[in-house]
């Protein structure tokens, strides 16, 4: 007897035994032509081995889980045209081989699998996601945690896309908010309206979230396998240096959400709890980490100290602390040392000169650096400040003056052109500001073809622009490149939304939420839109009036409540969210809205504009 290693296939037709009993010649005539001409070849192909056959299935063993899921791809799309349903299931696991067969709970899972699996789908476990290609990472799609006969912990359960294959009743499982929370959606709706009817001023988020009951939270619930880390901001130690230290741990957050291997809460998100708890534990608990990275930072002249620790939260243990104490101009070989060290620590299967790579020295001016460092502290995107954004152009012009070939400071100059054409933050951007911020951004990509913040800032000008096509390839290029900035990952969404993929516009609204889990108002709102076009408007309206709850006089979130309300015929709320929208953007029209092509050019814009016109919307007939 041999133990190995090994991904486990195991698969099951649909029906088969009904089939027999109707007509058990032709059947059993059209299963050996199935098991001869696709199933038998396309295992071989793939390198694997089929060790047992039931009749009407089989188990195989393959060298990878990448041979198995493209085998079960092949075998799929040949059933799409055959007079049988398959279902599939895949796992890494333990087996133990003896004369040509298999056993032990790799073969286990796998079977289990199998029946959980919806006909013509293939269902894979946690283990084979983790061990996949990190260029796979669009293919698998998070069912959840699934309970298996005699197997005594949860399975992490994910689905396989198939490109071309339909898998539209997938698309209509709530995954979020179930059970308590949704109860708890319809008490929510009520208080929105309370506080829209009477003008409430809102809470600040960190205060908001800190108050509301657990049941309010979006579902965090993590069936990914990925270590989940936090970058807590780093402290400053003496002077005046907040922004840099800011700077220093956004880089630092940056660096790391390159690897794929990990996921990495928002900057934003960490900064929200800053303060709250001394307790790792409810920390970890509240941002759904299971590492934190806490840090300290000094500059004095041309010296800088900083000092990094990395807590398991669950423990409390110190799992690895260092100090460094360099030059100013060292500045990005710690950021460098800093992300290196910390990857070896979580996910050792990342080869160090690849986290070194991730960090490269960005520019060799550091007064640019710095001259950056105060222009992100100044703006952020989304903020509608007109003064911030205007400060924070000429801190990136300045930067640009000193190296212009300093790709991050070009994509954010780029940004502030866009963002005042889109928001209309000075009032006086035009076509040409919207050209300009394109022609800066695809500058910074050819200065630096890696750089996401290039591809996202590009995705955002063609939306404004209306080539909703070449948007959704930036976006997708920005999330390529940074699998874990939920800024990128909701732009995705966004063009999604406007070129009409909605089932996968929600998938990514809801990962960018769980890496952002104390995200602004814009990413719940955003995460309804899409489930109002993926028509889940029951979920929508859940997701809004949370927002609702937090921001009662938020204008994108009253928008999609007026849209929902005018779609159901509750004509009377939907005209009352109407007049506090109004109230909130007194410059809000139905030819405005018309303009702006919040879904594109798809049929849902007109079914958009009919649901406002029911909540009588400014310029309705």
């Amino acid at each position: 007897m041999e133990r190995k290693l090994a991904a486990i296939m195991a698969a099951d037709i649909v029906s088969y035994s009904l089939m027999m009993a109707e007509n058990e010649a032709s059947t059993y005539k059209e299963l050996r032509t199935v098991f001869d001409n696709l199933i038998e070849p396309t295992v071989a192909q793939h390198g694997g081995r089929i060790f047992k056959k039931t009749g009407d299935g089989f188990l195989a063993m393959f060298p990878s889980v990448n041979e198995a899921v493209d085998a079960g791809s092949a075998i799929q799309q040949g059933f799409d045209n055959a007079p049988f349903e398959l279902r599939i299931g895949i796992n890494l696991g333990d087996v133990i081989e003896d004369k040509g067969d298999m056993y032990g709970d790799g073969v286990n899972v796998a079977t289990r699998l199998e029946t959980m699996a919806d006909p013509g789908s293939i269902f894979v476990s946690g283990a084979v996601v983790m061990a996949a290609d990190r260029n796979r990472g669009d293919v698998f799609a998070r069912v959840g945690r699934r309970r298996a006969k005699n197997i005594p912990d949860r399975l992490n359960v994910y689905r396989v896309r198939r490109a071309q294959s339909s898998w539209s009743r997938w698309r209509k499982v709530p995954r979020v908010l179930r059970g308590t929370a949704a109860r708890w959606s319809y008490g929510v709706a009520a208080v929105a309206l309370v506080l829209i009817g009477t003008q409430i001023q809102p809470l600040s988020l960190a205060a908001m979230v800190s108050r509301l009951p657990a049941a309010l939270s979006f579902d965090q619930t993590r069936a990914d396998p990925r270590p989940a880390v936090a970058v807590m901001p780093f402290a400053t130690m003496g002077g005046d240096q907040s922004y840099f230290a800011d700077g220093l741990t956004e880089d630092v957050t940056t660096a790391l959400a390159r690897n794929s291997e990990l996921q990495i809460i928002a900057r934003d998100s960490t900064y929200a709890v800053r303060g709250q708890e001394s307790d790792m534990r409810k920390l970890g608990a509240k941002l759904g980490v299971s590492y934190v990275v806490e840090g300290s930072a000094r500059r004095e002249g041309d010296r800088l100290r900083v000092s990094a620790q990395l807590i398991d939260v669950k423990s409390g243990a110190h799992l690895w602390s260092r100090s460094f104490d360099r030059q100013v101009a060292d500045v990005f070989t710690v950021q460098s040392e800093l992300t290196t060290e910390i990857v070896a620590q979580l996910a050792p299967y990342i080869g160090r000169s690849e986290a070194i790579a991730a960090a490269q020295r960005p520019t060799d001016n550091l007064q640019a650096y710095d001259l950056l460092l105060r222009a992100r502290h100044r703006y952020r995107h989304g903020v509608q400040d007109a003064e911030a954004l205007m400060e924070a152009r000429g801190l990136y012009q300045r930067a640009l003056e000193m190296d212009p070939a300093y790709a991050v400071a070009r994509a954010g100059l780029a940004l502030t052109y866009i963002a005042d054409v889109a928001k209309r933050s000075s009032g006086r951007a035009t076509a040409h500001e919207l050209e300009l911020g394109l022609s800066e951004a695809r500058q910074a990509v050819r200065l630096d073809p890696n750089l996401s913040l290039g591809y996202q800032v590009i995705s955002f000008g063609l939306a404004v622009q209306g080539d909703y096509a070449a948007g959704l390839q930036a976006a997708k290029r920005a999330v390529e490149l940074n699998p874990n900035d939920p800024d990128s990952m909701m732009a995705l969404a966004k063009a999604q939304v406007r070129f009409g993929d909605y089932a996968d516009a929600v998938a990514n609204a809801e990962r960018a939420r769980r890496l952002h889990p104390m995200a602004p108002e814009y990413y719940a709102y955003v995460h309804g839109q899409a489930l109002y076009a993926a028509d889940r408007r029951d979920e929508s309206a859940t997701v809004i009036s949370e927002c609702l709850v937090r921001a009662p006089r938020d204008a994108n979130c009253l928008l999609i409540q007026a849209a929902l309300q005018g779609r159901r015929g509750d004509i009377e709320a939907a005209q009352l969210t109407m007049a506090s929208l109004v109230g909130a953007q007194p410059t809000f029209s139905l030819e405005a809205e018309r303009s702006y092509r919040r879904f594109g050019n798809k049929p849902l814009m007109e079914q958009f504009l009919k649901d406002l016109t029911v909540a009588k919307a400014p310029g309705a007939a």
